[in-house]
């Protein structure tokens, strides 16, 4: 193993959601971990350095090494990804939007680091999951994030309905997501399939000005269509 003393740390950071200013949602642990790192492991590059930027205008552009993490990096590079940490730097790990490691890749690095010894240090910021969560007034108690759907839409609607009797069953709120360019098929899916009784909460755009949240039944949905397209957006429902 090696001597954590000498290890630099991989610093979890939370980017922001949308265009807002940094100070709005972030504290400014944010801006002194990103001063102080040099090595950064990020979804795409143009958009991290644009966040590093916005947060941190000062900083140099140049002195960054950047490494890209997403669905097309080969397994066998991730290692050394870490190298700059047995060196005793720090690394910012940094997700495309809100918390990195939720719904998102960066859950391999942090597991990888584990096996070095390298300290984990997740930093405050905001997580569109647990904020629509807090927001849904639905059980905070028991809840479970459950990622996208299927994309065929028999398996949509069969896991649909397989969520809402587990809500029934178990008290469980259901969270999930979709690609902003599908939350309108989504909807009209749950708005259809769903009872009447069930509750849904639709959280768009939060942090954002835009930022718009609603729980209610089902039967009101269905009256009140809201505009989604392309627009980020988390679902929730409770059958309780």
């Amino acid at each position: 193993m090696e001597d954590s003393k000498t290890l630099g740390k991989l610093y979890l950071i939370p980017a922001l959601m949308g265009e807002v200013e940094p100070l709005e949602v972030l504290p400014m642990s944010v801006r002194k971990v990103i001063d102080m790192c040099s090595y950064f492991i990020v979804e795409n590059e143009k958009t991290a350095r644009a966040f590093i930027k916005k947060v941190h205008p000062s900083k140099s552009q140049e002195k960054l090494k950047i490494s890209v993490l997403n669905k097309y990096t080969e397994p066998q590079d991730l290692l050394s990804f870490l190298d700059p940490s047995l060196e005793g730097n720090h690394i910012g790990l940094l997700s495309e939007a809100g918390a990195p490691g939720i719904a998102d890749p960066g859950s391999e690095m942090v597991n990888l680091a584990y096996q070095k010894n390298i300290r984990v240090v997740p930093l405050v910021g905001p997580s569109s999951i647990l904020m629509a969560m807090m927001a849904s007034g639905m059980n905070g108690q028991n809840f479970a994030f459950t990622g996208y759907l299927p994309i065929d839409k028999q398996e949509r609607q069969k896991r649909i309905k397989q969520l809402e009797k587990l809500s029934r069953d178990t008290g469980q709120t259901q969270i999930f997501m979709e690609t902003p360019y599908r939350n309108d098929k989504l909807f009209k899916n749950l708005t259809s399939v769903l009872n009447d009784q069930t509750r849904l909460c639709v959280a768009t755009e939060i942090t954002l000005p835009s930022e718009t949240i609603k729980t209610a039944p089902i039967s009101w949905w269905k009256n009140n269509v809201p505009d989604l397209e392309k627009r980020p957006t988390i679902f929730i429902i409770s059958a309780n």
